[in-house]
Formats: structure tokens, sequence, C-alpha cells
């Protein structure tokens, strides 16, 4: 009876001490596993990206206007009533050539009378020519006659004054026909100016007339403008840059333009001339664009907008623009120690930006950086980056559907 008892109290016992090392374990398991919960939750989940080495590209785009490269006005040097237009708006114009004709009557007439006052200036010349020779043979005999002491000497100067005067009046009348040449030459011109041309320097660009300003039939007095010529091959583009773009443009750089009337095409130009002033009003240079326009498609006062490549780095360290970020005051990148998975902030110095990319410079550069969930880090923090444990899961189910 008390052997029973005493076997009774055993498996009591016993049966308490293992409740007691399950209730132990089951609670070494729970604050196992809620440290290793507290562990995950201290490692901030993130996003990143591998660092690319390779070229990058400054560009900036510019708003401008089209210009014509040269302008002309045609206006008369005299004045007239209009009797022809011989072009009108977008005709094409050559050098020397009529496109307007004044009446030209006054003009003729004022030539008539230039003529035939110099016949009467020559008609005097002549007189005086002949009146220098009678004078000059009166001297003559008068000086044989005083060798002889015939003629008196009174007689000899009498002579002699005859002689100087029809010298001045030849010298008058030569000056006479002179200037009657020049006042028929002078008709002769202002005659001219009622047929008005065109004129420019030779071997320029072909040009058309950009306004026309009066009509046929129209008084109009000298330099009143007439028309306006314009030359649209090649056209000028015309952009304006800050000081912070200022120095990387020089002549001879390339430029490709869009504007809004041709939105599919592309066209190509060079940068010609940079002012070399600063407007105060704006801070910005005046740039301007020579463009090759054979087609004269690109019109003045066409609104472009001009690509200018300023600057290229061949091997580039690149990262995106949203791994950038600052720490006291200092722009930086996380980059991710890829055997412990934590990050070390690097500080970088910001170059090239090209769309969403930027040119970097620093040490350690490389692998990969942070671009979400920089606000969740600091130097040595622990991370987890979802995208990778979510890969091989996908990986390996495809494998399994195979």
């Amino acid at each position: 009876m008390k052997t029973a008892r005493y076997r009774y109290l055993i498996a009591v016992i016993i049966i308490v001490v293992i409740g007691l090392g399950w209730t132990v374990i089951n609670r070494l398991q729970e604050k196992d596993s809620a440290s290793g919960k507290r562990k995950e939750a201290g490692a901030a989940p993130v996003e990143a990206v591998q660092v690319q080495q390779g070229l990058i590209v400054l560009k900036r785009t510019f708003s401008g206007t089209l210009e014509a490269t040269s302008k002309f006005v045609i206006a008369p040097k005299v004045s007239g009533r209009i009797e022809r237009l011989s072009v009108d708006l977008a005709d094409i114009v050559k050098r020397g050539q009529v496109v307007a004709e004044l009446d030209n009557d006054e003009y003729v007439q004022a030539v008539a009378q230039a003529k035939a006052d110099l016949a009467v200036s020559r008609a005097n010349l002549a007189e005086a020519k002949s009146a220098l020779k009678i004078s000059t043979r009166d001297l003559e005999r008068i000086e044989t006659l005083r060798s002889r002491g015939v003629a008196s000497e009174s007689q000899l100067d009498t002579a002699k004054a005859e002689q100087l005067a029809k010298q001045v009046q030849l010298e008058v009348a030569e000056a006479q026909v002179t200037r009657a040449e020049a006042v028929l030459e002078s008709a002769n011109i202002r005659l001219g100016y009622t047929k008005i041309k065109t004129d420019w320097p030779p071997d320029s660009g072909q040009r058309v007339v950009a306004e026309r300003y009066v009509d046929q039939g129209e008084t109009v007095s000298a330099n009143t403008p007439l028309l306006l010529i314009v030359e649209l091959n090649p056209i000028t583009g015309v952009i304006y840059v800050t000081e912070k773009d200022y120095a990387r443009v020089h002549p001879d750089q390339s430029v490709t333009l869009t504007t809004d009337t041709f939105p599919e095409d592309v066209f190509t130009g060079q940068i010609n001339r940079i002012s070399p002033v600063f407007r105060e009003t704006t801070r910005q240079a005046r740039i301007e664009l020579r463009i090759d326009n054979p087609q004269q498609r690109l019109k003045p006062g066409m609104f472009i907008r001009a690509e200018v490549e300023l600057d290229r780095v061949a091997d580039a360290t690149i990262v995106p623009d949203k791994s950038l970020t600052t720490r006291n005051d200092e722009t930086g990148v996380f980059v991710i120690n890829e055997e412990g998975m934590t990050v070390t902030w690097l500080p970088v110095k910001v170059g090239i930006r090209e769309g969403n990319r930027v040119q970097v410079k620093g040490q350690g550069l490389s692998g990969r950086v942070v671009t979400l969930g920089q606000q969740l880090l600091d130097d040595g923090s622990p991370i987890t980056i979802p995208d990778d444990m979510e890969t091989p899961r996908s990986s390996g189910t495809s494998a399994d559907r195979k």
C-alpha cells in the first residue's frame, strides 16, 4: 500500500517537472521570436540602384526667336510719284534689280536744261579761246612795232592788258564748262534715282520682300521707306544665356533647334556670335546662332527651342538624382555594404546633370546606392531591400513550374 502511494507521488512529481520544463522552453522561444522581430523591425526597408560608369552629357534648352541675317530698307533718294512697283510681298529679288520707278518728267527736263547750259558754256569757251588768240597776235605786233620805234609805250601796255583780260576770260569759260558738265552729271544721276534698284554687297544670299509700305500711284518724298528686303539663308537665331551657362558656350558650338511650326523636324546650326556684355535688367547675354535655311522654311519671328551641348564626360560615375541626400549641409549618398546589409553615407561633389542622372565625384562610389528610404537612415544603419527578397522567390517558383 505504501509502495503504491510512493509510486503515485513520484509520477506526480515527474509530470510537474515536465510541465515546468515545457513552460520554460515556450517562454524562451517566445523571447527569441520577439527579439528576432525587434531585430527585423530595426532594419529599414529601402530601394537601391547600381552605380554606373559611362557617358553623361550636359545639355541646356534655351527659348529664342529667329531674325533675318540682314535687312535692307529700300527708299528713293528723290521725291516723286510711284509709277510702277515691280515686286510685291514674298517676291525674290536680285542685286541691282529695279523694284520701283518714279515719275521722271521733271528730271528729264532738268537733264535737257543742263545739256543746253553745257552747250552755251562750251560756245563761250570757244569764243574766249578765239579772243585770246587775237589779243595774243595784237600783242606780238605791238611789241614788233615798239622795237622799231613806231608804237608807243602806252600802246604796248594796252595790248598786254588786253591779252591778260582775254586769258582770264578763257579760264572763266573753262570753269563754266566744268560747272555745266557737273550740273548735267548731277541731273543724270537724279534722273537715274527715279529707277529704284536694290543694292547690297556681292556674293550674298538670296533675298525676299518682307514688307511693302506703299502702293503704286502714291507720291513719296526722298528717303521714304518703300520695301523691306530680308535675307533668309542663312537665318539667325537669337537666344539668351545666364551667367551660369555663359562660360560653357563658345563660337562654332553645335546647336539643334525645333519650332512649333514644324514640330516633327529638327534643324541644326552653330553658335556664331557671343555678346561680350550682359543685360542689366535680365543678367543674360545675347547669343546669335547661324542656321542654314536652304529651303527657307524658317522665317524671322518664329519661336525656337535651341538645345546646346555644353559639356560631356566620357567615363563618369553616375547615380540617380533621387539618391542624393543632405546631411549637415553636405550632399552625399548612402552606399550599401552588401555583406552586413548596412549603409555608409559618403559625401559627393555633384557634376553634370542629364535628366534624372547625375555625375558624382567622391571616394568609395561603387556597388549600389539607396534611392528610396534615406530619411530612415544614418551612417551604419541596417537595411533590408524587399526587391532582393522577392526576386529569389519569383525565380524559384518559375523553376518549380518548369
